[in-house]
């Protein structure tokens, strides 16, 4: 007895081949929708490469890749600068227009210039400092104090650790008074030769300057009245005995001052090699009160106090 074959009928099989390649396209067809959809895709679309996209997309939030991407304008420096340990999304616009004008900086240099206004003229528009901070205050070519600012307890330093006729604020006075005993202990002398000025003294300081030499050059040398930091009660120039003031560095004073200075709460305020950020040339004499918390703070991260003052305390 002999079976007869069955036909196996092509039509469902073809049906069901279509339907999953339909399903298959689909599902890739989707895929590609929404991938050209995607922040990743219009970044790509716009110039930028595959690490600086994973950079915005991680940086920014999606309000500000939804304006990046609105503008479809490439800007490589973007994504450089959202890396930088010091941006601040405030200043973003006047990063890139600095490094536009400046396209030999670095952008790590533009964002710390940028950040203590260097991007400004001095003395263009100064603004009133903010007292309240007290022992942290800036004053500087951008922010002053106001013509009738005294600070509080400005006493006299005894002849003993001090040029004649020199005065400071009280608290400021006992930590040095503490840095120069324990310079002392190690055979070192130290000695301050100028301190507190009142708006009046300044003024006169930077007039006597700026008549002699020209305002430019006063401008490096000294600051106008109400923008130094003698002002403030909480600056001392330090040096030693039979040294004048160019000279302090190579003095093993200068050299404990460096490694001990921070303990005590002072900074050097105007450090080589930072006179693009503090607007003034290297003085190794100029000691600032700054409290010894902020003060090791800004020796661990070797920065100046106006960096200090813009990522830390006006951020």
């Amino acid at each position: 007895m002999y079976r007869t074959k069955r036909k196996i009928k092509k039509g469902p099989i073809i049906a069901a081949v279509l339907i999953i390649l339909i399903g298959v396209g689909g599902f890739f067809a989707f895929k590609e929708i929404r991938y050209r959809m995607s922040d990743t895709y219009k970044l790509l679309k716009i110039g930028y490469n595959e690490t600086e996209t994973n950079i915005l997309i991680e940086k920014y939030n999606q309000d500000q890749l939804e304006q990046l991407i609105k503008d479809k304008k490439l800007e490589p420096n973007i994504p450089k600068l959202l890396q930088q340990k010091y941006y601040m999304e405030k200043n973003m616009d006047r990063y890139l227009k600095y490094l536009k004008e400046n396209p030999e900086t670095t952008v790590k240099d533009a964002v710390s210039l940028v950040n203590v206004n260097r991007d400004r003229d001095f003395y263009e528009k100064l603004e009133k400092t903010d007292t309240s901070k007290g022992d942290l205050i800036l004053v500087n070519k951008y922010y002053k104090l106001t013509k009738d600012f005294k600070p509080d307890n400005i006493v006299p330093i005894s002849n003993q650790f001090s040029y004649e006729g020199n005065e400071i604020s009280k608290h400021v006075y006992e930590k040095y008074r503490s840095m120069w005993n324990a310079a002392k202990e190690e055979g070192l002398m130290l000695i301050v030769n100028s301190s507190y000025r009142d708006y009046e003294t300044q003024d006169a300081v930077w007039k006597d300057y700026a008549e002699a030499h020209g305002e430019e050059w006063a401008d490096n040398k000294a600051a106008r009245a109400g923008s130094s930091e003698h002002e403030t009660g909480l600056a001392l120039d330090i040096v030693t005995n039979d040294v004048i003031m160019n000279e302090f560095e190579n003095t093993e004073e200068f050299k404990w001052l460096q490694k001990n200075a921070y303990k005590y709460g002072f900074i050097l305020r105007y450090p080589k090699g930072k006179e693009n950020i503090t607007g003034y040339e290297y003085e190794s004499w100029h000691y600032r009160y700054v409290g010894e918390e902020v003060a090791e703070e800004i020796h661990n991260l070797d920065i100046t106090f106006d960096e200090y003052y813009a990522y830390y305390l006006d951020k």
